[in-house]
């Protein structure tokens, strides 16, 4: 494999770096502060502050908006194969914030692809067009706090048909995004009849935010981080009544459904902590040639510099197998790249933390602190062992695959 961006990405990786300094790096910690700064009012703590409409008109402007919708689902999106993606998906992991800037956030990416592709006309006019146009914001629920949800066949809440509605009753938790002020639309993870074969017993379906029985029990912090102002919440369903057509698909469609979203969500969460491995490194190199320690500047000492090195390399092969994954995908289709998604799933989120746990390490007390960037993608990094499946699972996956591929 050539591992040469094209001509198409390299383009776009150089707008988008343009874009970034320009507009996003120069605020980045006043938006930052600003945001904590709304969160001591329950009026303000959940609103998106201004200067984000502001930066997403910038970037429709710029041609710089939906860039991680493939080309299958022109004329939604960009047109970019995952490949393609990968390193401007990487650029903006480099900013925790930043993504939604160009209406490239989760989970907000992952329901468009779901409605894109699942939804029904009616759905794509009421809920994708203005997820597409960065009007609203949408939310993902499948995690619950009494089952193991990395098996997602455990999930409880129920979506039971009656006449021309169905009726949800249940309890989720960390559903990322629902505790901001714009977001108005779940996508639901449940079971429909609990006595079909054990991966069709689950279904998808839609439920506003406004619907009579949802209850945004609290908002759910990360590793002390309650990332505002879009948040994870702990919702309460309680005889939610949506129409029947608010199903995806069919019952029953429920887990291949997800299946489907998590393969490019997982390689845009690795390559988003790519570029959170990436900023942490050149932090430390700018920390330790201007910081002295013991009568020199701590560039010269040894230790740093093997660990400067390590960390290259330890980003640089998480970078190359996440772009086979992704170049995988493009051939073969999500199926086929199990296998390599579930590596990548293992190896970046881990990477990540080690990285940054080194930059936090050479920025001594400051890399804690709220001066630095270090403390909250440490966070994102350690929370992402978590989501989308944690570690025990995937390699799990990966293992058992491997012995059957190699006794076949």
């Amino acid at each position: 494999m050539n591992f040469d961006y094209s001509e198409k990405s390299t383009g776009l990786i150089s707008r988008l770096e343009s874009f970034m300094q320009e507009h996003i790096y120069p605020i980045e910690q006043a938006y930052i502060e600003q945001v904590h700064s709304r969160a001591s009012s329950a009026e303000t703590r959940w609103q998106t502050p201004a200067v984000m409409e502001e930066l997403k008109q910038k970037a429709k402007d710029a041609g710089l908006w939906n860039l991680f919708l493939p080309h299958e689902y022109l004329p939604y999106g960009a047109g970019l194969s995952n490949l393609e993606y990968a390193p401007l998906c990487e650029l903006m992991g480099r900013v925790m914030w930043s993504s939604e800037v160009f209406n490239c956030s989760a989970p907000d990416t992952g329901n468009m692809e779901v409605l894109s592709k699942y939804g029904s006309p009616a759905h794509k006019k009421q809920w994708l067009e203005p997820l597409l146009a960065g009007e609203i914001r949408s939310a993902f629920a499948m995690t619950e706090p009494a089952v193991a949800s990395s098996d997602a066949t455990n999930i409880e809440t129920s979506i039971v048909r009656e006449g021309d509605q169905y009726v949800i009753n249940g309890r989720k938790w960390y559903t990322s995004g629902a505790m901001n002020e714009n977001c108005k639309i779940m996508v639901v993870m449940g079971k429909t009849d609990t006595s079909a074969a054990r991966h069709q017993q689950q279904s998808q379906i839609l439920v506003p935010m406004n619907t009579p029985g949802v209850t945004v029990v609290r908002a759910m912090a990360a590793m002390g981080h309650y990332d505002e102002p879009v948040g994870h919440a702990e919702v309460l369903f309680e005889n939610v009544k949506v129409p029947a057509a608010n199903l995806l698909v069919g019952e029953g469609e429920g887990f291949a459904i997800a299946q489907g979203r998590l393969g490019p969500g997982r390689i845009h969460h690795c390559m988003r902590l790519i570029g959170c491995a990436q900023r942490a490194l050149d932090l430390a190199c700018e920390r330790v040639e201007s910081r002295i320690a013991f009568g020199q500047p701590l560039s010269k000492q040894q230790s740093i510099r093997e660990r400067i090195a390590q960390m290259h390399c330890d980003i640089e092969q998480a970078r190359l197998l996440t772009l086979k994954a992704a170049d995988k995908m493009d051939r073969y289709g999500n199926k086929v790249s199990r296998d390599i998604i579930a590596a990548i799933k293992i190896v970046a989120p881990k990477m990540a933390c080690n990285v940054i746990d080194q930059a936090i390490q050479m920025h001594g007390a400051a890399g804690t602190s709220q001066d630095t960037i270090l403390a909250s993608i440490y966070a994102y990094a350690r929370t992402i062992r978590l989501a989308d499946g944690p570690d025990e699972v995937h390699m799990m996956q990966l293992g058992r695959n491997l012995i059957k591929d190699a006794n076949a």
